[in-house]
C-alpha cells in the first residue's frame, strides 16, 4: 500500500486487513500505518506498516487503484514483484529476478548457519565471514554434506 510514507492516518485497520486474509492474501505491506495494529498482529498473515495510527484512512489517504505500480517505503513495487518481510523489514524482489535471488539466499541462510555454528565453537570471524579463507570454504562444503544441505 502506497502512503507515501505518512503515516499519520491509517491506510488500514484490523477488518479490512482481515478480509484480506480470509480472502488468501498471503501478507500485507504499506508505508503508512494501521488501525488496530495489536489485533492485526494477532492474524495468522505478516502485515508491515510504518507503525500504528489512530486516524482513519480517509483522513489522508484514497484508495484509487490495485494491482498497479506504486512505492512503497521510496522503493518501486510493480504487480509480481516478490517482497519478502521478517523482524528486520521487507525487501522488494523485482519479478524477473525472484528465483535468482532465491537460490543466491538460500545459499546464504545456509552459510550464515554454518558461521554461526562455527562462532559459537569459538572461531574467529576473519576469514571466516566474509569467506576469504580456504580452509573455511572446505569447511563449509564439509558440513553442507554433513547436514544435506
Amino acid at each position: 500500500m502506497d502512503a507515501r510514507g505518512d503515516a499519520s492516518a491509517a491506510t488500514a485497520g484490523s477488518i479490512l486487513i482481515t478480509r484480506l486474509a480470509v480472502r488468501g492474501c498471503a501478507g500485507v505491506v504499506s508505508d503508512g500505518g494501521f488501525r488496530d495494529a495489536k489485533g492485526i498482529g494477532k492474524l495468522d498473515m505478516p502485515a508491515y506498516c510504518t507503525g500504528p495510527s489512530a486516524p482513519t484512512n480517509l483522513t489522508k489517504h484514497e484508495a484509487l487503484d490495485i494491482n498497479v505500480p506504486i512505492s512503497c517505503g521510496g522503493a518501486p513495487v510493480f504487480p509480481g514483484d516478490v517482497l519478502v518481510g521478517d523482524g528486520d523489514g521487507v525487501m522488494v524482489i523485482p519479478a524477473h529476478l525472484a528465483d535468482e535471488v532465491a537460490d543466491v539466499c538460500a545459499g546464504m541462510e545456509s552459510f550464515e548457519e554454518f558461521v554461526l555454528e562455527e562462532v559459537l565453537s569459538g572461531a574467529p570471524i576473519i576469514g571466516l565471514y566474509p569467506c576469504t579463507k580456504d580452509e573455511n570454504t572446505q569447511k563449509y562444503e564439509a558440513w553442507c554434506q554433513r547436514n544435506g544441505r
